[in-house]
């Protein structure tokens, strides 16, 4: 959910109205723009640069509030330095943060008016489409639940429209349109993180997937029966402790021949995560909610994949349950026999993800047959104790894939750090009474979860990306203020785009 606000890229001209950014990289790099409006109000912005000490280095900004002689509600001047400000990721994070600086207008209309040349920047039409997506993914807000949301006056004097002044506006508009796919599917993955569990357990999100088919996707969706008739008894078993049915639902996206092998994303998506008969601390376990970012990662990525009709066949797995304590509940020490034929030894019910994991790859690979497999997942805990909040963890069989994910991680902003595989790790997952055991003990959780679902992919190039640092409760930035960040659309579109488009 977001504030509607309505991008408009047009001929560069000075508004009369409302309120006009401009863009600085130092007392005299200023352009033509800012010069002209310091001419009609007598020098106010020159005289507020100079009382400011403002340099225009990178996120810095001033603001005048009613200039002289002009009809404008304000003049907001903001800072890019001299060479920080390159990537497309950079200007979304300025874009994002014009957004925080202009929370209201009183004639609902900001303008960003684009000097080509701005200092050492030569600032493009790709450059002022970032700007405004970044802008947009700052107005994302989930009060879905806020019924008086509109009754203390907040929304009175919000941004309606963007207006993008540039010399190139059919060339902006164009790249914009490709970015905006993007936004949107992030906007649908945040939706799916921040929805409470009572509102958003496995049925209702494998019928909420169903909205993609207006898109173009073909989604099929297999209940518990049909799991069963698979023996796809590990994923079941996480669920039989709830009275929420457990689904599968598999989302197809072909922009290409249907006979190319498609790219396979599979998630993890347990809708609440209790811990099971193995329960969670009761502080903070209102966050497990969030415990199927992996799946609404893979959901909003299809999404932005159809909706800029993405040249390439893609398919996206979620495996759907929910976790509970309950007399049906799996019980520490039972042993369940997965779709693989693999069996495994439930050390703890709390390491359910990695057992729903198993059987959607499997099944995946097996059925799909992709030409690679990547999976994402708020897996452990322990990949925040390694990496925090600022990287997601990168496990992977195939030099080749993580190099590219790194890549893409680099450019997208959603980094990710290589994380070791090996075969000591491996040995701390095998069981005395089964061909595994879900939990490998205190020491290298994330890698000895890596290595347990290492065994359900075979020679298929893999990767897994666990996220349980950055998908929910992550850091507040420029372009995300949501406690859910639908970290992964905007990494894997760019993977997809860069490398199999």
């Amino acid at each position: 959910m977001a504030e509607q606000v309505t991008v408009k890229f047009h001929e560069y001209k000075i508004p009369s109205k409302g309120t006009v950014v401009l863009f600085a990289a130092g007392k005299k790099n200023t352009g033509p723009g800012l010069a002209k409006l310091d001419k009609q109000c007598n020098g106010q912005i020159s005289r507020a640069i100079e009382v400011s000490s403002f340099e225009g280095d990178k996120g810095k900004h001033i603001e005048i509030l009613s200039p002289a002689n002009l009809e404008l509600a304000r003049i907001l001047l903001i800072g890019v330095g001299n060479r920080e400000i390159s990537s497309e990721f950079d200007w979304m994070n300025i874009g994002g943060k014009i957004s925080a600086l202009v929370k209201g207008d009183p004639e609902g209309t900001v303008t960003i008016l684009v000097d080509q040349e701005t200092g050492r920047h030569a600032i493009t039409p790709e450059n002022c489409a970032a700007l405004a997506t970044g802008f947009q993914l700052a107005r994302y807000r989930f009060d879905k639940y806020k019924k008086a949301a509109d009754k203390n006056g907040k929304n009175k004097h919000r941004v309606k429209t963007l207006n993008i002044a540039v010399n190139e506006p059919d060339k902006a508009e164009r790249a914009y349109t490709r970015l905006d796919a993007t936004r949107a599917g992030v906007f649908v993955a945040r939706d799916l993180v921040n929805e409470p569990g009572n509102s958003l357990g496995p049925v209702e999100f494998a019928h909420r997937t169903r909205k993609l088919e207006k898109l173009g996707v073909s989604v099929k969706i297999l209940d518990e029966n049909e799991m069963a008739g698979l023996g796809m008894n590990a994923l079941l078993a996480v669920g039989q402790g709830s009275e929420q049915e457990s689904r599968l639902a598999v989302m197809q996206w072909n922009g290409l021949d249907s006979k190319d092998k498609p790219l396979a994303i599979v998630g993890k998506g347990v809708s609440f995560d209790s811990g099971g008969i193995s329960i969670k601390p009761s502080s903070g376990m209102e966050d497990m909610k969030g415990d199927m970012g992996g799946a609404a990662c893979v959901t909003g990525l299809m999404h932005t994949l159809a909706r800029r009709k993405a040249k390439v066949n893609v398919v996206g797995v979620i495996g759907l349950v929910e976790n509970m304590p309950d007399g049906k509940a799996q019980r520490p020490g039972d042993v369940v026999t997965s779709m693989s034929g693999q069996t495994i030894e439930v050390i703890n019910t709390d390491a359910e993800g990695r057992l729903v994991l198993a059987d959607a790859l499997t099944y995946t690979i097996e059925t799909l047959k992709p030409r690679l497999v990547i999976d994402l997942a708020t897996l452990t805990g322990a990949i925040l104790v390694a990496l925090g909040k600022e990287y997601a963890g990168l496990f992977s069989n195939n030099d080749r894939l993580a190099g590219r994910l790194l890549k893409a991680g680099e450019k997208s902003g959603e980094k990710l750090w290589r994380m070791p595989l090996g075969k000591k790790y491996d040995k701390l997952i095998d069981s005395r009474i089964a061909d595994m055991k879900n939990t490998g003990g205190r020491l290298a959780g994330s890698t000895t979860a890596a290595q347990f679902l290492k065994r359900y992919v075979g020679e298929t190039p893999w990767a897994h990306i666990d996220i349980a640092g950055t998908a929910m409760s992550s850091p507040k930035t420029d372009i995300n203020t949501s406690w859910g960040s639908g970290f992964g659309v905007r990494l894997l579109d760019r993977f997809i785009e860069e490398n199999y488009e």
